[in-house]
């Protein structure tokens, strides 16, 4: 799924191509799922996008939207594998080769946008899975992030610094008891984190994911909250592009997991195993991480030898390993957890339970759909 970093890239080329132009064209395609979940229609969405210009671009977390010359505003989440692609443009983030990747307009697109201007831009919505949502906000440009579903998220740690301190983070982690991994996907308490940069973040932090996050002392806490800032900070910087990310980072070396004659291991020879923490699988370096308070379970080798294999993404210089907890109405709010049961998940998400109810469309045959950024 597209984490915080990944947005920022599709931001990035709104921005770029979109902002400050005007909708000649707005096509759509009826879909009940990515459009009716979130409270409207393609028709609704046509009549209120076509004829107006965009006036801005932003982003909360996982979140993103369009701001428009009037409201309504389009306000729209990728789900597990959705994308805005832009016409001739670099907005991908791994490699892309099939021929039909190349067609315009792309397979599984849900809007396509055009412009008034000569030649025009144009822009599509795509989603092969159906897990994305587009929607309509009726309020002021300003106030997109005072309205649902970005008021039940919680602050963006790129674009809310100010909130997300030292002392703020200190106090979300000890008002709650479950595992730091966990606290941290959990788009309830900061909006953008995934899989990969809740990883990377614990990496950094030398912090094991599966402590529970009211036994961090306080210079855990300051190693954390260091660790959140550079992680997110950083990837945001580089557009979410991995062949830029430094060498050092786990994220380089982390997706052997599961591969046969693979060496799971960072080049100075440290072991990186994998666990599941929060129903998420996470890449863990033991000799780094060490368990320093009481946690949720302890990981046994099978954890290691039975996790399976999963693709490999490549960033292409001219373009969720599992699925990550999405951020809709309904999972945004605060979960509980109990920690003595322990196959019972602390985090549920919508993005899962359309996967297991609605095989709703077949994903395109011999195409590489990762859904995280892969050296």
């Amino acid at each position: 799924m597209p984490e915080l970093a990944e947005v920022s890239r599709i931001v990035h080329f709104l921005r770029q191509h979109l902002v400050g132009k005007t909708l000649s064209k707005v096509s759509v395609q009826n879909d009940d799922i990515i459009y009716g979940k979130a409270g409207t229609t393609a028709a609704e969405f046509q009549k209120a996008m076509e004829g107006k210009k965009v006036v801005g671009a932003g982003q909360q977390g996982k979140y993103f939207w369009l701001a428009m010359s009037s409201p309504p505003h389009a306000v729209m989440h990728f789900g597990m594998a959705g994308w805005l692609k832009i016409r001739n443009a670099d907005t991908y983030y791994y490699r892309t080769d099939k021929p039909e990747d190349k067609e315009w307009p792309p397979k599984y697109w849900k809007f396509l946008l055009e412009t008034d201007e000569d030649p025009k831009t144009e822009a599509a919505f795509v989603d092969f899975r159906r897990l994305g949502r587009i929607r309509l906000v009726d309020c002021p440009a300003e106030e997109i992030r005072k309205y649902s579903p970005l008021k039940e998220n919680g602050p963006d740690p790129v674009a809310d610094k100010d909130i997300v301190t030292e002392e703020w983070l200190a106090k979300k982690l000890r008002s709650k008891k479950v595992p730091v991994k966990a606290l941290l996907l959990d788009q309830a308490n900061i909006s953008g984190i995934g899989n990969w940069m809740g990883d990377e973040i614990l990496y950094h932090a030398k912090i094991h994911p599966e402590q529970y996050s009211n036994t961090l002392n306080d210079d855990q806490i300051k190693e954390l909250h260091s660790a959140l800032h550079y992680v997110c900070s950083t990837s945001v910087d580089l557009l979410a592009d991995s062949e830029k990310f430094p060498a050092d980072w786990l994220f380089k070396h982390r997706w052997s997991k599961g591969k046969k004659n693979a060496s799971c291991m960072l080049p100075n020879g440290e072991k990186i195993t994998f666990l599941t923490v929060g129903g998420r699988t996470s890449a863990v370096v033991p000799s780094v991480q060490k368990k320093t308070g009481s946690v949720a379970k302890d990981i046994s080798s099978d954890d290691v030898s039975n996790a399976p294999s999963k693709s490999k993404r490549k960033r292409a210089p001219a373009i969720k390993e599992e699925s990550e907890p999405d951020t809709s109405e309904e999972d945004a709010k605060p979960k509980k957890t109990e920690p003595k049961r322990q196959n019972r998940k602390s985090i549920k998400t919508e993005d899962e339970d359309e996967a297991k109810t609605k095989p709703v469309e077949a994903e395109p045959s011999n195409r590489r759909r990762s859904s995280r950024l892969r050296k």
